[in-house]
């Protein structure tokens, strides 16, 4: 069963580096708790990252899962959907990224998941909810140095 969870919040730096931060995926391992590893397995004509697979912690375990990213919302949009996994299904999401009044980051970041185990409703739904707010949470502490 699939669902997606939407989390957002206002980060005091802009959102073009937000978007720089978020499309560095080699250094996500520096700042993001549970990517433990990152390879780049495809770049597009403009050097950019567009396949790219993770290595993380979740559920207790290690895990891997391959995504392809897709660049045509730039730099307001960074969209991804899964090519492979080993525990999801289905792990697409995005992130949309707009100036909020004051010049900071307003983002909603958009996560769908269909995990291949079966868990009971309410741990998916918390395991969702920690992932996207926690990716978040990181974000933030890494922009506002």
């Amino acid at each position: 069963m699939e669902e997606q969870v939407t989390e957002r919040m206002v980060i005091r730096a802009s959102p073009a580096y937000c978007y720089q931060v978020l499309t560095d995926f080699e250094r996500y391992p520096e700042w993001a708790a549970d990517i433990k590893a990152v390879s780049i397995d495809e770049r597009d004509d403009e050097g950019r990252p567009v396949q790219v697979t993770f290595r993380a912690a979740a559920f207790g375990r290690s895990t891997s899962y391959t995504l392809r990213y897709d660049y045509s919302g730039a730099p307001t949009t960074l969209s991804w959907e899964q090519v492979s996994g080993d525990v999801t299904r289905r792990l697409d999401g995005s992130y949309d990224i707009y100036p909020s009044d004051d010049g900071s980051a307003d983002i909603t970041y958009h996560l769908v998941v269909d995990l291949r185990v079966p868990l009971p409703v309410f741990v998916k739904r918390r395991a969702e909810g920690r992932i996207t707010y926690t990716a978040l949470k990181e974000l933030k502490a890494r922009v506002e140095i």
